[in-house]
């Protein structure tokens, strides 16, 4: 079976930057038995052993000199960490792009327009942000938007759960501590996972898609909705719930595609998310 996955990819080296991550980790899980597949780490020592991470530290090293020696034809973005660091990296990943035959998959976020509350947004929409996480993810994707578009692609994602990861985990600790859960009742979003967001990246790089994607649920629903029927897969707890209220009227933060739609095996609504959370 590894030998049939192999062939999908045979020979096509992927890096994944900040492979140690939550979600950078899982793309690596996903993609390591049919691509030839390297990822970086910074800090977290327990891949120093595994011969396909390389340490790489974007506040002091040179992705160039990475991306020279690994040659890799498909790049993936997760990184995080310091704004100044990640602006340099993805400079020297474009003039890398634009010498060599690659192609850059940038994972980007919803707050990219979070300057604009009254409505979903669509692939095309205008990019506006009032958060300063915001402003960088807009910055990069301006960055990659000069670039041709069989280059790129920008691949804005709303909240991530899934069960290992700092959503999910905050929550867990919030009721084993007793301490109380913020959720946000007049946030409208729409939410992805781990292995939804894997599996659809997975199914881009194998078709060479570029442009600009939206991956979330098809649909929307308030965030204290979400949380709460989340925490209640847990059992017989009473967590305690802090409301948090940032506007009188209901606000959107959501992602949702138009004109770049996956095929129907790809897409997904919130309730699969919940019920993908039982959380032991």
């Amino acid at each position: 079976m590894k030998e049939g996955r192999r062939k999908e990819g045979e020979g096509v080296r992927i890096l994944i930057l900040g492979g140690s991550g939550f979600l950078g980790n899982a793309l690596y899980k996903e993609l390591c038995n049919y691509y030839n597949t390297y990822a970086t780490y910074c800090t977290a020592s327990s891949f120093q052993d595994n011969q396909q991470f390389f340490s790489y530290d974007m506040r002091e090293d040179d992705i160039y000199l990475l991306l020279e020696r690994i040659k890799p034809q498909v790049i993936i973005s997760a990184l995080r960490g310091d704004f100044s660091s990640q602006i340099q990296a993805h400079q020297h990943i474009c003039e890398y792009l634009i010498k060599n035959k690659c192609r850059l998959y940038f994972l980007s976020s919803a707050n990219v327009f979070d300057a604009y509350s009254k409505f979903p947004s669509y692939e095309y929409d205008k990019t506006l942000s009032e958060s300063i996480y915001g402003k960088l993810k807009i910055r990069i994707e301006n960055m990659l938007l000069r670039l041709p578009k069989p280059k790129t692609a920008i691949l804005r994602v709303p909240m991530v759960f899934g069960n290992t990861s700092p959503r999910i985990k905050e929550m867990k600790s919030a009721i084993w501590n007793n301490e109380p859960i913020e959720v946000f009742p007049n946030l409208v979003m729409n939410v992805t996972n781990d292995d939804r967001l894997t599996q659809q990246l997975h199914y881009l790089i194998n078709r060479k898609k570029t442009g600009i994607f939206h991956l979330g649920s098809q649909d929307l629903v308030h965030h204290d909705d979400f949380v709460k029927e989340v925490v209640d897969r847990i059992g017989s707890f009473n967590p305690i719930y802090k409301n948090v209220y940032t506007t009188n009227e209901e606000r959107y933060l959501a992602v949702l595609p138009k004109d770049h739609k996956l095929p129907k095996y790809l897409r997904f609504g919130y309730q699969d998310i919940i019920d993908h959370h039982v959380m032991n």
